[in-house]
């Protein structure tokens, strides 16, 4: 039996006459360009990201505009046919700065009315819609790891300064390497069906497949590598609601490592998943089993993934290296002359197995991607000599870019080698290569939280679970304790807000030329005094009308943190400790190991004093930039629910009747079952996700 079995392995096994490999962005974005150049019905995009300002190719000759949204535009005014889908990750805050800002938008006030563009947010929380797919007429498809976005495009030699690799404002980014399949038959039309469902899942609107047009959308100048040809579709889907989670993507690495008889050959961004990463290994201890060769990035992007991948990474080469006893594995990263100290940024994700097997999408080698991410990935599995010599070219030629000679050099040298690993190796050593990635230092910061249950986690994550690791049991009181503790601090607050709010105080501050003075003032010294924030918070919106004490209160607390931030770098973490006991040493702990993470849950859950959890952060020397990032998110909610508060609290002072009363009654309720509310509004979640879902 082979290795693509659909409802195991796969989802489907389709049939395709024509089959590419496109190399690199450039090559991809082109093709597609043609590609959608010849449609005519229907066009549906599927991605992670897609960007209205991405330029598909750096000039045209073909008299339609080379930027996205525009091209995209012109498409649908010179075919009055065409109705284009596309489906986008609703993403994370995380990348709210890496990201074109407010996507749908732009989409919808630049784009044509045949041009529909929506984002899905119908997912596991903290998971991601990560499949990069495009569908022409249910004729033509791509697949792979380059999404339709900026800074993706980049040419095979990845020249550091090849001029025409910038982002929209004109600044070179650095090289990347990326691959993306071309297909076409019933593949594309089974990938047409896997869009419609996305698209139903987002919209909850059904789109019919298109009528079969005339001609043919296969992209001009493409040549076909291997055809015809059977295709596996392999997904990853997360469990949610009643829908079952599909792990195929992960089966079908398992059951490839497992039937390796000479040599795994794997590029991918990310090598952080533990079941792959055991697979791997057994293999490597086995007297007789596969060649290893592992082509991935030098460094991941930015020291957010570094201190988080990055560790997760590091930890499971490790395992690798220990594992590899017979000297069968090798661990590299392409350098490319004039590079300094960047690196080019392997971002595809491929796995061939002897020449038997090739593997090409969306999916990463990490726990995201084999159980909690949205994936899709296309695999041929070879049973003629035809397509196993396919298979084997398709290697030489990456391997050929990364070592800067011709896949005929490569193939020859392991032919006459009778190894890859010697071919390689024989291979190396020019300016442009594959060098060994050593050992990595641990970063300063740690957010591989337990394990990978935040960054990479293997399978949706419960907000209860979430709420254990943030909060620790000795902070928990039992639930009567936690009830009474509210009621008294609801009462509190409700005094003093009453007193305040009957006083001259509010009226004679809001007459002072200088009131955003005498509160910035407040805060500052309140924090010093390590006073809780919430009370200078409220008094403030009992001040004030609610927008100017929003932007106080915030801007109050934002400027307070910063201020006790540099208290606690210079009182070093011993000092605190002392001062602040067992909580405290719980909190620098999280703070180590989750960062900014623990931080922004430190503003939302009365976890500890306010300014202690900003001075700690500052004796640990978390980034300034980012502790400021996010004390800037986490105090949003705080100061929103204070604000409300105050408006119920001034109500009640100037009218104490059951119309106030009531009001603020509910908000007691509201905080005495917030756990249960959370464990409620995420069952919502699934149910409407059920509804819409297959």
């Amino acid at each position: 039996m082979g290795i693509l079995r659909p409802g195991d392995t796969c989802w489907r096994r389709t049939h395709s006459g024509r089959v590419a490999f496109l190399i690199d962005a450039a090559a991809y974005y082109a093709a597609l360009r043609r590609a959608l150049l010849g449609a005519q019905r229907s066009v549906l995009i599927l991605g992670w990201d897609v960007d209205s300002r991405t330029r598909l190719v750096p000039d045209s000759d073909d008299g339609y505009p080379v930027t996205l949204l525009p091209f995209l535009n012109a498409l649908c005014v010179a075919k009055p046919d065409l109705h284009i889908h596309v489906v986008a990750w609703e993403f994370s805050t995380i990348y709210t700065f890496e990201r074109e800002a407010l996507p749908a938008y732009r989409f919808a006030w630049r784009g044509h009315r045949r041009l529909h563009f929506a984002l899905d947010g119908i997912h596991p929380i903290w998971a991601s819609h990560h499949q990069k797919v495009v569908v022409v007429d249910d004729r033509v498809a791509f697949v792979g790891g380059l999404d339709l976005t900026i800074r993706r495009w980049d040419r095979p030699a990845h020249d550091p300064r090849d001029p025409a690799r910038t982002d929209p404002a004109g600044v070179i980014y650095p090289p990347i390497h990326d691959v993306q399949m071309a297909v076409d038959g019933d593949t594309a039309s089974a990938l047409g069906d896997l869009a419609r469902t996305r698209w139903l899942q987002g919209t909850r609107q059904t789109l019919r497949p298109p009528e079969v047009p005339p001609g043919d959308p296969w992209p001009a100048g493409v040549a076909s590598e291997l055809g015809p040809v059977e295709i596996g579709i392999a997904r990853t889907t997360p469990a949610l609601g009643a829908r079952a989670g599909v792990g195929e993507i992960l089966r079908l690495n398992l059951e490839a490592i497992a039937s390796a008889r000479r040599t795994i050959f794997v590029e991918n961004q990310y090598l952080t998943s533990a079941a792959v990463g055991e697979a791997l290994a057994r293999r490597l201890g086995e007297p007789e089993g596969p060649e290893v060769v592992l082509v991935l990035p030098r460094l991941e992007s930015g020291w957010l993934e570094q201190s988080s991948m990055g560790v997760l990474r590091a930890r499971l080469l490790e395992r690798l290296r220990q594992a590899d006893r017979h000297g069968r594995l090798r661990i590299l990263h392409p350098v490319v002359p004039g590079l300094g100290t960047a690196c080019v940024n392997v971002h595809s994700k491929v796995l061939i197995v002897d020449d038997r097997l090739a593997k090409v999408g969306s999916a990463n080698l990490s726990n995201r991607s084999m159980g909690f991410d949205t994936e899709c990935d296309l695999a041929i599995e070879a049973h003629d000599d035809p397509t196993a010599r396919s298979i084997a070219g398709f290697r030489a030629r990456l391997l050929g870019e990364h070592l800067g000679v011709a896949p005929e050099l490569v193939a020859a040298c392991q032919q006459r080698t009778g190894s890859l690993v010697a071919a390689v190796d024989a291979l190396a050593g020019g300016d442009r290569t594959l060098v060994p990635l050593g050992p990595e230092d641990a970063p300063v910061i740690n957010l591989a939280v337990l394990d990978g249950l935040v960054c990479d986690p293997e399978q949706p994550i419960a907000v209860e679970h979430v709420l254990d690791q943030f909060v620790p049991d000795n902070a928990r009181p039992p639930a009567h304790r936690s009830v009474l503790r509210f009621a008294a601090a609801l009462a509190v607050l409700l005094a003093v807000g009453v007193a305040w709010r009957s006083s001259p105080a509010p009226e004679w501050i809001r007459a002072l030329p200088a009131a955003p003075a005498v509160v910035f003032a407040a805060f500052v010294l309140a924090a010093l005094a390590f006073v809780p924030a919430t009370l200078l918070v409220g008094l403030t919106a009992l001040t004030f009308a609610p927008v100017p004490a929003l932007e106080l209160a915030w801007a109050g607390g934002v400027v307070s943190a910063a201020l006790t931030y540099w208290l606690g770098r210079w009182l070093g973490t011993e000092r605190l400790q002392r001062w602040w006991g067992a909580r405290l040493v719980w909190l620098r702990g999280q703070l180590l190991r989750q960062g900014v993470s623990a931080l922004a849950m430190a503003r939302l859950l009365p976890v500890a004093n306010f300014s202690a959890v900003n001075a700690l952060a500052g004796a640990l020397r978390l980034p300034f930039g980012s502790f400021l990032a996010g004390n800037a998110l986490g105090l949003v909610p705080g100061v929103l629910a204070m604000i409300l508060f105050a408006r119920i609290v001034t109500a009640v002072a100037q009218t104490p009747a059951w119309s106030s009363i009531l009001p603020l009654a509910g908000i007691v309720v509201v905080v005495v079952v917030a756990l249960g509310w959370l464990r409620r509004a995420l069952a919502r979640v699934r149910a409407v996700a059920a509804e819409v879902l297959p």
